[in-house]
């Protein structure tokens, strides 16, 4: 296990990555988060300059999905996929692939969301198909690019909790 500011990293197989942070914000508001374009496109990958131009979802099991963000120098980033699972407030499964290879094949991630005390608690479980694809992204800026995304979650559920409270 490897606390990273935030995130916590845990590799429960060769082939997977768990990363796992606490929000202070109810279960539900943090799904709605993970599943809202309009609220995605607050937080999602939207570090450094980066926004999210794209955001096609069909949340439902065999829904597709398409993200593409844009950095500041008008580098494009996209990825697609399946919806396998969709079990809300508390998880969704999806297929995931990079339109840059720069992983080798794809991957299945699961988010799962724990409610405590008004607490949640979202692990992010990534299954590579191989060992080197997961080791390749552990090598990458991945995991500090999920810890910044969560950072700027945080901030939004803030704001939406604020808001309610209004």
């Amino acid at each position: 296990m490897t606390k990273k500011g935030t995130l916590t990293l845990t590799l429960p197989s060769d082939r997977e990555i768990a990363m796992t942070r606490e929000f202070d914000a109810p279960r539900d508001m943090v799904y709605e988060a993970l599943t809202k374009p309009e609220i995605m496109k607050r937080w999602f990958g939207a570090v450094a300059g980066w926004t999210l131009a794209v955001c096609q979802v069909d949340f439902r099991p065999g829904g597709k999905y398409r993200y593409l963000w844009r950095g500041p120098g008008g580098e494009e980033m996209g990825m697609s996929g399946t919806m396998v699972e969709v079990a809300p407030p508390e998880r969704l499964v999806a297929t995931e692939r990079y339109d840059q290879a720069w992983y080798p094949g794809g991957a299945v991630s699961t988010i799962t969301l724990f409610e405590k005390g008004g607490r949640t608690t979202l692990t992010l479980t990534v299954k590579y198909d191989t060992r080197d694809a997961r080791d390749a992204v552990l090598k990458s800026p991945a995991t500090s690019g999920v810890e910044a995304g969560y950072d700027v979650l945080a901030g939004v559920l803030a704001d939406l909790l604020s808001r309610k409270g209004t």
